[in-house]
């Protein structure tokens, strides 16, 4: 039997900003075509600058929760994105045949500066992942098994 529903799980640090930014727009670009997972290799709570800037782009993460990895140690899962380098370092072993991407974003978390200097860092972060779930999805779920080898940011 063909699965046609991918489970997807994106990973970072804390799951507190850039992968709850990817798990919602992979959620509004998937649809019914795919599941969306997004956890930690540590939790740090969703970020309420996360929360807000997806908010000014129409996406809901108000009731994310903030996840770790080890949680789904059970899901057989069709690809892993880790979107920061301690988390592709890090990442625990999943014992399945998942694909695995990394993109290093930058975090939105560690900018300094006035509040509106940082949110545009959180503006900056997410316009980043938005252009790059889109694009992983059209390859990944759209595209009738192109592979991932020429994606470019």
């Amino acid at each position: 039997m063909i699965k046609t529903v991918k489970d997807i799980l994106v990973l970072c640090t804390g799951n507190s900003c850039r992968s709850q930014m990817a798990e919602g727009y992979l959620r509004h670009f998937a649809g019914k075509k795919a599941t969306i997972y997004s956890a930690g290799i540590e939790t740090h709570g969703v970020n309420p600058l996360a929360i807000k800037v997806m908010a000014e782009d129409g996406i809901d993460i108000s009731n994310h929760k903030s996840n770790n990895v080890n949680e789904y140690m059970d899901i057989d899962f069709d690809l892993i994105l880790t979107v920061c380098n301690n988390a592709e370092e890090n990442c625990p072993y999943f014992p399945s045949k998942a694909l695995r991407f990394h993109y290093n974003f930058p975090d939105p978390a560690k900018a300094t500066g006035t509040e509106e200097e940082i949110l545009n860092e959180f503006r900056r972060t997410r316009d980043l992942i938005k252009v790059y779930c889109e694009k992983f999805l059209k390859i990944h779920i759209t595209s009738n098994g192109k592979t991932f080898e020429n994606f470019q940011q």
